[in-house]
């Protein structure tokens, strides 16, 4: 599979092609809805989620609620567009109508993409750059990732996100039976997180980065259950998963760093403790004693729960702006405030479940196919068979 984005923040829609979905997939728009509601959410968010309610239509390769093999076009509208048609409008500017088209950007703001964008692209007006990098795009990653989640749900596979740490404030109790668990007692929290204690200190510490016109970041976890072994390959290193997910991972804004499983922490361990000893019945077939390596081992699955952890940055715009300079005239001055999100870390969360969840679909179709459901599935339950006997 495949898929392509485009629009920009302010712009009249945001859109999603996706190539290689399987035909006779089950597939509605609330399926996708769900998860678009769930990334508006979470504690610290601003303005701009009171004015959006996204809701996605799906205008190609769904008839009748089944997918028919041909390219899927998701659009999810932005309500925000009536206020600037003439800022972001497609058609160009007519002779004196420079003065009414404000809002131009020659301050770029730390952070963003503002500068290095402008200086790739030759752009002047730097909202050319601001508008496409804006992590708006991401609710249509968020749609196509409601479409591979439903893909992988077919096959008994479920997927979960949570927050491990703002702020420097970190949960402990994260303890789970199922990824059914995870999800439901994530989502009865405003930040995410399994920890009610941590829960609530995340909250104060959201509060006061706001009161003080600042940003704090945190560290998101991602759950994958039932996963098939082998996925992905070790012959070649763009075949790799986890690599992929890595790759998935960092491509979210904001986000700098990606562990899977223990992560860094087997730098500081003897072998004894990261590597995850093999285990063999004859009902379950192969399972591992531990997960220390997130369900990975030679850049394929092991059957065991696929980990991922993502870290992501303060969001950069702040209330208490940094210096920067103007291109235009290059005097100093404090950036300017384009959103006022506090923390986005909740809402990331529910980006990062979905750009995983697309690999792993990925590597699922790959492996067992891509023409329809019914022979895909009849595959994997073959491979699953012969895998707790080999």
């Amino acid at each position: 599979m495949r898929y392509l984005t485009a629009g920009e923040s302010h712009g009249p829609q945001l859109t999603t092609i996706i190539e290689g979905v399987p035909a006779q997939l089950e597939l509605v728009a609330e399926d996708i809805n769900v998860d678009l509601a769930r990334r508006q959410g979470g504690y610290g968010r601003g303005r701009r989620m009171q004015i959006e309610k996204d809701q996605v239509q799906i205008l190609s390769g769904v008839r009748h609620g089944k997918t028919t093999g041909a390219p899927i076009a998701l659009v999810v509208e932005n309500k925000d567009w009536t206020h600037w048609t003439k800022v972001m409008g497609a058609e160009p500017i007519g002779e004196g109508e420079e003065k009414e088209v404000k809002r131009k950007l020659t301050r770029p703001r730390p952070g963003h993409a503002d500068l290095n964008g402008a200086i790739k692209y030759g752009h002047r007006d730097m909202r050319n750059v601001l508008e496409r990098s804006s992590a708006r795009e991401t609710t249509v990653r968020v749609a196509a990732g409601g479409v591979a989640k439903k893909i992988l749900s077919q096959f008994g596979i479920k997927v979960g996100g949570h927050v491990l740490e703002i702020g420097g404030v970190k949960a402990e109790n994260v303890s789970y039976d199922s990824v059914e668990e995870l999800q439901r007692r994530s989502e009865a929290s405003q930040v995410r997180c399994l920890d009610e204690e941590a829960s609530v200190k995340m909250i104060e510490a959201i509060d006061t980065a706001k009161q003080d016109g600042d940003s704090i970041g945190g560290v998101v976890e991602v759950v994958i259950e039932n996963v098939p072994i082998g996925l992905g390959s070790h012959v070649h290193y763009d075949r790799k998963l986890d690599a992929k997910l890595a790759a998935a991972v960092m491509s979210i804004n904001a986000f700098k760093g990606v562990e899977i499983g223990i992560g860094f922490e087997a730098a500081r361990l003897p072998g004894s403790q990261v590597h995850d000893e093999i285990l063999w019945d004859e009902e379950k077939g192969y399972t591992r004693k531990t997960n220390r390596l997130g369900g990975f081992e030679g850049g394929m699955t092991t059957g065991m729960p696929i980990v991922v952890r993502g870290v992501m940055k303060p969001i950069p715009t702040l209330y208490k702006p940094l210096q920067s300079v103007d291109i235009d005239t290059k005097e100093p001055f404090e950036a300017s405030i384009e959103r006022s999100d506090s923390c986005a870390v909740p809402a990331a969360a529910v980006v990062a479940e979905a750009v995983v969840a697309w690999e792993v679909a990925n590597a699922l179709l790959e492996t067992f196919g891509h023409d329809q459901m019914k022979t895909i599935q009849a595959n994997v339950k073959r491979h699953q068979d012969e895998a707790r006997s080999f």
